[in-house]
């Protein structure tokens, strides 16, 4: 029963990257592509831990971790810029 609802949960967040990517691409503007691409992120963290669980391996789930915080500062300074026009003060 794991095993199925592991497969089905990673061909729906696959089509959910794919979903945010187009929204990336032809987002109608700036801020829907800033979150698309957070969203995307969180796509992809779920996909990775999904992907650890299924091979059983723990150094997944360090690297969703690492794209978590990476994903966070670079949302708050795309956000910063667009409001700003500067990162750093």
């Amino acid at each position: 029963m794991l095993d199925f609802a592991l497969k089905v949960s990673v061909v729906l967040f696959a089509i959910a990257v794919v979903l945010n990517l187009y929204r990336v691409a032809v987002g109608p503007s700036l801020p829907d592509r800033i979150l698309a691409l957070d969203t995307m992120y969180v796509n992809s963290i779920a996909l990775i831990v999904l992907f650890g669980i299924w091979l059983g391996h723990r150094t997944y789930f360090e690297a969703a971790l690492l794209i978590a915080m990476l994903g966070f500062v670079s949302t708050v300074a795309v956000c910063k810029y667009l409001l700003r026009g500067d990162i750093i003060e």
